[in-house]
């Protein structure tokens, strides 16, 4: 028998698998930290759902992993190569196989971008409405891996909400369908629900449809600023008990601001020290933004009127305010959920580990849905390690989340375990939760050969 290698040539065809050095290290990573670096033995890029079936078969009759990849834009390692591993890479499947306006769904491959679906909606006067900070580079297939959110979950809700159905590819190279067409249907258990955020863990996704909601005729930013981050998560409660639901409440904080304004010429932080980034949406629009403009005016915010141009640009600056690095050992961020009654204290925990470890800090957040995503660092020194500054970041980090847990929280709202995680899924979910669902990976997966180590 020849090596793996050349049984998946044999079976692909030519140009579908690489063994090149440098394509195997860059699709051995996603974009999280680094816990064990694996080269895998080859990279497949499937064009169609019989390649993806092939490739299963050939790594399912010898024992060899198969890690499941979108756009690698990840930030919790469900996408890193594990031992003895080949990466299937999904972006070449990146068709819009069909686009109902009247049903309003569509059926796609998992390697459409986002950004594409939404473009191809729009001349329905559709959207598809999860809308990660990546959307432009993220794939579909890569959402529906992570039930991946971002900045419109405040009115339209995640990933799942908006999937109605799955095609997927099973551990022995079988192919199911799971879902219905229809926007109603409780037949059976819902295993498409079961599979979205799954992680690559129990199928292989090859085919999605999804649920397009309508495109807003107008929406209306509004820009609060605060003298701190605690009165701007304050401000979030009081929109919410106004009773206005926003398309996006998204919460910047000092260092954020700060480190925006550095990258593109910005003046946030002449206006204040946390910013309160809100948008109506729909033809409600203008009566909306005037109930949250007067709300948050009442808690002491300076409250701007956006022109068109400067509300596009704050939106654009927000979905990029991670900034330009990639996370790593010396800086790592978060994606904790906490009840939004409890945002403000949350935040005033977070700055509360930050100074008791003497680390680094900044703070975005989904706030309409309580999604915080606190980013700990801790300075690099040119070659050598810091063990005491490593230690006080990893300790940072272990109270952020004890912290989280404590006011009802959880560990990850929207990024998922993957490989990064997994030392503190314990800490949120009991053993017989876990065992339970070791079962359910046992089932789908008997032999352990997707996506091994993530997860659960």
């Amino acid at each position: 028998m020849g090596s793996i290698v050349e049984e998946l040539e044999t079976a692909l065809g030519p140009g579908r698998v690489s063994t090149e050095e440098s394509t195997l290290a860059r699709y051995a990573v996603d974009q999280a930290p680094v816990l064990d670096f694996q080269l895998p033995l080859a990279v497949v890029f499937a064009e169609s759902v019989a390649d993806v079936q092939a490739a299963v078969r050939c790594c399912a009759g010898r024992g060899i992993s198969i890690v499941a990849r979108g756009a690698g834009t990840g930030v919790s390692g469900g996408a890193h190569a594990s031992r003895n591993s080949v990466v299937l890479s999904l972006e070449r499947m990146d068709r819009i196989l069909d686009l109902n306006p009247d049903d309003e769904t569509a059926v796609v491959e998992p390697g459409v971008v986002n950004a594409v679906l939404n473009e191809a909606a729009a001349a329905h006067g559709l959207m598809y409405a999860p809308d990660p900070a990546s959307f432009r580079t993220s794939t579909i297939g890569g959402n529906v891996a992570t039930n991946a959110g971002g900045l419109r979950c405040a009115k339209y809700g995640v990933t799942r909400d908006s999937v109605l159905a799955l095609d997927v590819v099973l551990a022995d190279g079988s192919l199911i369908h799971t879902g219905h067409q229809t926007f109603k249907g409780v037949a059976g258990y819902d295993l498409t629900g079961l599979i979205v955020g799954s992680e690559g863990t129990l199928g292989i996704v090859v085919g999605v449809t999804v649920r397009l909601k309508y495109l807003p005729r107008d929406v209306h930013t509004i820009a609060a600023f605060y003298p701190d981050f605690r009165q701007a998560a304050a401000g979030v409660l009081a929109v919410g008990r106004a009773r206005v639901q926003p398309a996006i409440m998204e919460l910047l904080d000092g260092g954020t601001l700060a480190q925006l304004d550095s990258i593109h010429g910005s003046d946030l932080t002449t206006r204040g020290r946390a910013l309160l980034l809100i948008q109506t949406d729909g033809f409600g629009v203008a009566a909306e933004a005037d109930v949250v403009r007067a709300v948050l005016a009442d808690g002491g915010a300076l409250v701007t009127t956006e022109s068109t141009a400067e509300a596009e640009q704050l939106v654009e600056l927000r979905r990029n305010s991670r900034g330009v690095e990639v996370d790593d050992e010396y800086r790592v961020g978060e994606d904790v959920a906490v009840p939004r009654s409890r945002l403000v204290d949350y935040v005033a925990a977070l700055e509360a580990i930050a100074a008791a470890h003497e680390v680094s800090l900044k703070v975005v957040a989904h706030a309409g849905d309580g999604n915080l995503h606190p980013t700990f660092w801790v300075d690099r020194l040119d070659d050598a390690v810091d063990e005491g500054a490593m230690q006080r970041l990893n300790l940072a980090l272990d109270a952020s989340i004890d912290a989280a847990l404590e006011m009802g929280g959880t560990i990850t709202g929207e990024h998922g375990i993957g490989q990064y995680k997994l030392r503190w899924l314990g800490l949120e979910q009991p053993e017989p939760v876990r065992e339970l669902q070791r079962r359910i990976k046992a089932l789908f997966d008997p032999a352990g050969i997707l996506n091994p180590g993530k997860a659960i």
